[in-house]
């Protein structure tokens, strides 16, 4: 449902009196002041807001995860965890003092995360970063501070209590959160709140890992499989230097690990054994993705409450530990020791055992709803999968020498980095959480292997990642609606119909939204600034608990909005964060100034087309987009695109069928009337148009045409055709 649109329509605001909120004034100015800058000094300011942030934030995790850990295993336990060199070195405890407590505390740790997330924050469950990857791509402003909140603490006591879990998640999610905090506030385009939300996710774990590159990289690798999004990279780089500048501060600017000795590549023979861990290292990376979402999907069919499912796998976690120290906490002093020679007695059956046993206990300590990292776990996996390496090789291979860091380091880089889908990100930060750049040529050949091994699988530990820009939803759309960027929001937008008071009642909202017949209204306070929106779903069960509540507390606040300013391809991408209905526009000083539905874009797109048919518009060197009407003598119409008998090369994206807009398939048929969209080669472009049209001599002009359609990856098939 969308709201009526299409001319004028009569106000109706409720009022009431509440206090002034002048720091939504100053939000809404200076919202306007760095939308109205240039990308440059705009994204400088942002970025260095939201590093100042990742920056705390990971000072305030680490220090919360750090009395976790004492509270839970040194005090409670009697076991002290190692540590790596950056973080003391501390050796930790040789054995369990009180093996009958270990678990008890990570039940303990994991019960007390469960019912923490799943009474107030049920988004916080699991590991962050993937819940962050989401927002970016569907709602860069949905991200709670409760749920920021809670992630800190229920990740503190999962991992702090002995579940395997890596602390980058929350951290995280603590900018990410704070840069959609920012984009609330200042109103930011629905592209830089994109963008603000991927620079606090690569920011918040280059400072967590001391990897400010590796962050920066990361900010715009994470986010598709096969794709980049460089918009982020600047502003990414910024942002960690600044997040790393500030956790270094606390506590200091060395590496997380040390490597004796250093690396200097000098055996051209250890890349054929680099590239078996590679090759080793893209299997386990799929076994530790499919295995984890594996126990996730058993997790949810439990016959019991969700707030007891982390506990059930913390004593599963507990039970292994007795015999796997090494799988409780973050394991990063356990990489220390597989980097030195502290590991080298150690049974070889054990460390073949480790890989497999740290991907179980990430999988019962964070798939069971628990809360913590998937990066750190997997870096960890990696080093024991390299050190698994150099212990089989070492006694006879030749080249492989007597030092197996070489061998960890590249198994950390070639096991996440083949799995996270951000291959170059993942060695940037390991390289520097190690202090190996040596390293990074010779393990490339590892992490190539293994991308390639996940990548023809299709999967990712990621699973919020998008394939590639164009597999957005508004990305599809405009690629196939040329001509939104020429039209303004002003243009199209239509009058509120409704405008709610945030102190108004629930059921007095509720009751003007039913007599306007309309399904939601934007919010605003006495000053007129816009706080957020309510809808008729959410305001019937706030009416069946409480009729007197004030919407202003149950409003949503994190819906997108779109400035009068903007041109209709932000405005589209603004309607597909909010769900295809429609969203509020607004002035620069955060005024409401009008609504914009589906409707009224398609209304404004007709009118374009009306005066624009026939426009071409130039992609690339090889290709030109073309919009041109179905005439009522062409050929094409009444036959299914895979039977136009288009020219070889050209592509259909779009038809606009009446008031519908459709993406073309192979069985979509093309009628009188209909505008198409569609891609082609710049010789091409007579032949599409006349063929369209139906000009007369559009098959007498020699060209061979083809059966052309796309198939609902976006993939193109052509046949030869004698014709349409």
């Amino acid at each position: 449902m969308s709201l009526p649109a299409g001319g004028p329509h009569q106000h109706r605001v409720i009022r009431s009196v509440v206090a002034k909120t002048p720091w939504r004034r100053i939000a809404g100015a200076t919202g306007a002041r760095i939308n109205s800058m240039s990308y440059l000094p705009k994204w400088l300011i942002l970025a260095s807001v939201i590093g100042v942030i990742a920056g705390l934030g990971a000072v305030v995790f680490y220090e919360a995860l750090s009395v976790s850990t004492h509270l839970f295993l040194e005090v409670l336990a009697g076991y002290r965890v190692p540590t790596p060199a950056g973080e003391g070195n501390a050796a930790g405890s040789a054995h369990f003092a009180r093996a009958w407590a270990i678990p008890l505390v990570v039940v303990l740790g994991a019960l007390a995360s469960g019912f923490l997330v799943f009474t107030w924050a049920p988004e916080a469950e699991g590991h962050g970063t993937d819940a962050a990857i989401d927002a970016v791509h569907h709602n860069p402003r949905g991200i709670r501070l409760r749920a920021v909140v809670v992630k800190i603490v229920a990740s503190a006591l999962t991992i702090g209590s002995g579940g395997s879990g890596g602390r980058e998640g929350p951290t995280a999610q603590i900018s990410a959160g704070f840069g959609s905090l920012l984009s609330r506030l200042l109103d930011l385009s629905p592209e830089d709140g994109r963008i603000a939300v991927s620079v606090g996710i690569g920011s918040g774990i280059g400072a967590i890992f001391s990897a400010p590159l590796g962050g920066a990289v990361l900010a715009a690798d994470i986010v598709y499989r096969d794709d980049f999004e460089f918009g982020a990279l600047l502003p990414g780089v910024f942002a960690s230097i600044i997040a790393y500048a500030v956790f270094g501060a606390v506590f200091g600017y060395q590496p997380m690990f040390a490597i004796p000795g250093g690396y200097h590549f000098h055996q051209p023979i250890q890349l054929v054994w680099f590239a078996a861990i590679g090759a080793l290292a893209g299997g386990l990376g799929l076994l530790y993705s499919k295995s984890f979402y594996g126990i996730v999907h058993l997790s949810h069919r439990l016959p019991f409450s969700k707030k007891l499912r982390p506990a059930l796998g913390g004593l599963l976690v507990g039970l292994i530990a007795l015999g796997l120290p090494e799988v409780l906490g973050t394991g990063y002093g356990w990489v220390q020791k597989g980097l030195g020679t502290e590991m080298l007695h150690t049974p070889l059956l054990i460390i073949l055992a480790l890989p497999l046993a740290r991907i179980l206990a990430t999988g019962l300590s964070i798939g069971t709803g628990g809360s913590g990292g998937v990066f750190g776990p997997g870096v960890v996996i990696g080093a024991f999968t390299g050190l698994a390496v150099w212990r089989v090789l070492e006694p006879f291979a030749p080249g492989v020498g007597h030092d197996p860091a070489p061998f960890v380091v590249v198994g950390m880089m070639a096991v996440f980095g083949g799995i996270s889908r951000a291959p170059i990100a993942v060695m940037l930060m390991v390289a520097q959480m190690t202090g190996s750049i040596a390293l990074l040529g010779p393990a490339m050949i590892a992490v190539a292997i293994s991308w390639f091994i996940v990548s023809r699988s299709d999967d990712s530990i990621y699973r919020s990642q998008l394939r590639t820009r164009a597999d957005s939803a508004a990305s599809r759309l405009q690629f196939g609606l040329p001509l939104l960027a020429t039209l303004s929001v002003a243009s199209v937008v239509s009058d509120p119909t409704v405008v709610l008071h945030d102190h108004t009642t629930a059921s007095d909202a509720l009751q003007a939204l039913l007599a306007a017949r309309v399904p939601g209204a934007p919010v605003v306070d006495t000053h007129g600034i816009y706080l957020g929106t309510v809808d008729i779903d959410g305001l019937v069960p706030v009416v069946e608990r409480d009729a007197t509540t004030s919407i202003g507390e149950v409003l949503d606040a994190t819906t997108t909005t779109v400035a009068i300013g903007t041109t209709l391809d932000v405005g589209l991408e603004a309607l597909t964060q909010a769900g295809g209905r429609w969203v509020t526009v607004t002035s620069n000083n955060r005024q409401v100034v009008g609504i914009l539905a589906i409707g009224d874009l398609v209304r404004g797109y007709r009118r374009a087309l009306d005066t624009n048919v026939g426009k071409i518009s130039q992609i690339t060197a090889h290709a030109v987009a073309v919009e041109e009407r179905v005439g009522p003598h062409s050929a094409l119409a009444g036959h299914p695109v895979r039977r136009a008998g288009l020219p070889a090369g050209c592509v259909i994206i779009t038809v606009q069928h009446g008031n519908e807009l459709l993406f073309a398939t192979g069985t979509t048929t093309l009628a009188e009337g209909d505008v198409i969209s569609a891609l082609t080669s710049p010789e091409r472009v007579d032949t599409v148009r006349r063929l369209l049209r139906g000009t007369p001599d559009a098959e007498h002009d020699g060209t061979e045409t083809h059966q052309s359609t796309i198939d609902a990856t976006g993939s193109e098939t052509t046949t030869p055709s004698d014709g349409p």
